[in-house]
């Protein structure tokens, strides 16, 4: 039933983690795919691209910065000009920085709302005069349990963005499902992944471990768990899924710490 033959996909930090899987699961499904990928990125999209190409699917990988409305408004233009159509938008490019509280300035507040938040808009934005005219859509987002389900100490300004994630698509959904174009929003819990793994600004090696043993199902996830949840929401098996926010997190947002 996740069969997205003849399917076009637009991917937002394309190149490693959740991103990477998501194009991969979507290629062996049938969809073609444009990977965005930031040049500042040390991962090698390359891979991915190679990827895609394996499982006999098209693929195009564009230079993309989410904090910059011509950038993305390019990336959704680029899937046009060599597919014809968008159908489904995976705004997933996002950061963390840790900083604390009362060390929190207006510059790093931006720098973080910018991509977290905005980004999803933007790329929203950009597909969705191509989607309503085609009469069809998925526009999928990822948020974190931080911010929806559960909190992130010294990291206000990312929580406070995924929150924000939520709210606009709820909007979106209602504004648009008479369009054909459905809004969902997945929230991973701990992913081990570059971001999670990131000693500075997130867990760490050692704190990813932990998140593992605490967690009902005995790990952490994998980005293939959380590209299998957006294969579902890209597909026509969940049709009837709008304006939904899906936590993936092995249950651990419900586990009571001591």
């Amino acid at each position: 039933m996740c069969d997205l033959t003849g399917r076009v996909a637009i991917i937002s930090g394309a190149a490693s983690g959740i991103g990477a899987a998501t194009a991969r699961t979507f290629a062996r499904a049938g969809a073609d795919v444009v990977l965005g990928w930031f040049p500042g990125d040390p991962h090698d999209v390359e891979q991915v691209r190679d990827s895609v190409a394996a499982a006999g699917r098209q693929v195009v990988v564009h230079e993309l910065d989410v904090s910059s409305t011509a950038s993305v408004d390019a990336f959704a233009r680029s899937a046009i000009d060599s597919f014809g159509r968008i159908d489904v938008v995976v705004a997933n490019a996002g950061i963390a920085r840790t900083v604390p509280s009362l060390e929190l300035t207006d510059q790093a507040w931006n720098q973080v709302v910018e991509v977290n938040l905005l980004g999803v808009w933007r790329c929203f934005r950009a597909a969705l005069p191509y989607m309503q005219e085609a009469g069809y859509g998925r526009l999928l987002a990822t948020s974190s349990v931080a911010g929806t389900v559960q909190c992130w100490t010294e990291h206000a300004h990312y929580t406070a963005a995924k929150a924000g994630i939520v709210g606009l698509v709820r909007s979106l959904a209602i504004e648009f499902g008479k369009h054909g174009i459905t809004v969902n929003v997945v929230a991973p819990g701990v992913i081990e992944s570059p971001q999670s793994l990131d000693p500075i600004n997130s867990l760490g090696a050692e704190g990813v471990a932990a998140a593992g043993r605490g967690s009902p199902v005995g790990r952490v996830g994998r980005p293939e768990d959380i590209a299998s949840l957006y294969l579902y929401l890209a597909s026509e098996a969940a049709s009837f899924m709008n304006g939904q926010l899906l936590v993936m997190d092995g249950g651990r947002s419900l586990v009571v710490s001591d």
